[in-house]
């Protein structure tokens, strides 16, 4: 065994209670860290899970048609002032132009040549899966029964890939081929409908209300009901093949949006950039559309770091103080090892393996202690369907930063008393030690 050790490993030994007292800090600091870090990841994870549940990471649309104005011409005499008393400019009957900005009407429309950039998005670095997808507001009907819904024409396989539908069935199974339609639970008790039920989907020419709109309908059949978990989904949403709604909607061969899923959710918004570079589309990301979500997680991480921050504080102030007493009470015999030739540097390399060994001590210690807390905590409170209240997040990485944190505390607070011990002259050190 190496000097350096031999010495380090016996003066921890020697100082039983100190490190006990170093080893009980370190422990608490790494399973305080352990503790929380698996519980908000787990919270954040949940949320984004029921968040993204249900919705696309990118989604891709046309831009919007752009507002136009509108001249007319009016009398310069209607505008002047109706006083008698007052003189008509000489040109009072010369005509005016006014000019108004009128929006045009938004119809829904297709993705030119879709499938082209279908094929191009699939190859952009990050995304996981495209869908292309014909979606607008409709109305489904059974009986004296109508409700507004959002109907969704959809590639079932690569609809699947982005939001798994499947696996949030109640009831029957997720076939849309022909007139087979699946709808949430919420609107399947609102209509009052069942399996092998018959309803009447209608849609307006074009996907928009108005005048002159021809409605076209279609008789489905109900073959699968499902919980996604969120209201407003399960009462609106009624999925049918993608030929299906393209008929309805009047889009032959179109698809109105492209809906991709990425590897990594919070890259979402990049992936949204290149996305949109690359096809001059618009295309909007999760992080987009739910921008008070991602202010809130992202706060719980700052107040994560946050106490993260504070508590590695407290544990190196604890192992430094610690570490220089040790250092005092030991000065005679660190002034006895300088004075029999030991270089000052493998003084100082003692101290520093004191701290790496406790901190290595305290980060397996810490992280079962954090993992029992955190297990433990993920049992008090379920919610109906069984699922933890508050999930935790145990993984690897956790355990390695962890792990790697203490570690480096451990080292970084023998720092200073290392140094001190180091700078101890032998004669000073074995007289007054």
């Amino acid at each position: 065994m190496p000097f350096e050790w031999f010495v380090a490993l016996r003066y921890l030994r020697e100082g039983r209670a100190q490190t006990a007292l170093i080893l009980a800090a370190v422990s608490v600091g790494v399973s305080v860290i352990v503790f929380l870090s698996a519980l908000i990841n787990g919270l954040q994870t949940n949320l984004i899970k029921q968040t993204l549940g249900f919705q696309p990471h990118v989604t891709l649309v046309p831009h919007e048609i752009l507002a136009r104005p509108l001249a007319s011409l009016a009398s310069r005499s209607a505008l002047a002032s109706p006083s008698a008393t007052s003189p008509a400019p000489a040109d009072a009957t010369a005509p005016a132009t006014a000019t108004t900005i009128e929006r045009s009407p938004q119809r829904l429309r297709s993705i030119e040549r879709w499938q082209t950039v279908l094929a191009q998005v699939e190859r952009v670095p990050g995304v996981l899966a495209a869908s292309p997808a014909v979606s607008g507001p409709a109305f489904a009907t059974r009986g004296g029964a109508e409700k507004a819904v959002v109907l969704r024409g959809v590639d079932p396989e690569r609809f699947l890939a982005i939001i798994d539908v499947r696996a949030k069935l109640v009831a029957g199974r997720f076939l849309v081929a022909g007139d087979g339609v699946v709808i949430g639970a919420g609107l399947a008790e609102l209509l009052g409908v069942r399996l092998g039920d018959k309803l009447r989907l209608g849609a307006p020419d074009g996907g928009g209300a108005g005048e002159g709109r021809e409605t076209r309908e279609a008789m489905v059949t109900v073959t699968g009901i499902f919980d996604l978990g969120n209201k407003e989904v399960n009462d609106r949403w009624a999925l049918v093949s993608l030929r299906q709604a393209q008929t309805l909607f009047d889009l032959p061969g179109g698809a109105s949006t492209i809906e991709l899923k990425v590897a990594e959710v919070f890259d979402a918004e990049r992936v949204a950039g290149d996305v949109a570079e690359l096809t001059g589309l618009e295309a909007n990301s999760w992080m987009k559309l739910n921008a008070q979500l991602l202010v809130g997680l992202r706060s719980q991480d700052s107040s994560k770091y946050m106490i993260q921050f504070f508590v590695v504080i407290a544990v190196t102030l604890g192992i430094a103080s610690v570490l220089i007493v040790s250092v005092v009470q030991k000065s005679r015999e660190i002034g006895i090892l300088r004075a029999v030739g030991t270089a000052s540097g493998r003084v100082l390399r003692v101290f520093l393996i004191q701290g790496g060994v406790v901190g290595v001590l305290g980060s397996i210690v810490g992280s079962g202690l954090g993992t029992l807390f955190s297990l433990f905590f993920e049992r008090l409170a379920s919610n109906p369907d069984g699922s933890p209240t508050f999930p935790v997040d145990l993984n690897l990485g956790l355990y390695a930063s962890a792990s790697l944190l203490a570690t480096g505390i451990g080292l970084v607070a023998a720092v200073i008393p290392a140094r001190r011990a180091a700078r101890l002259e032998p004669a000073d050190a074995i007289r007054y030690g």
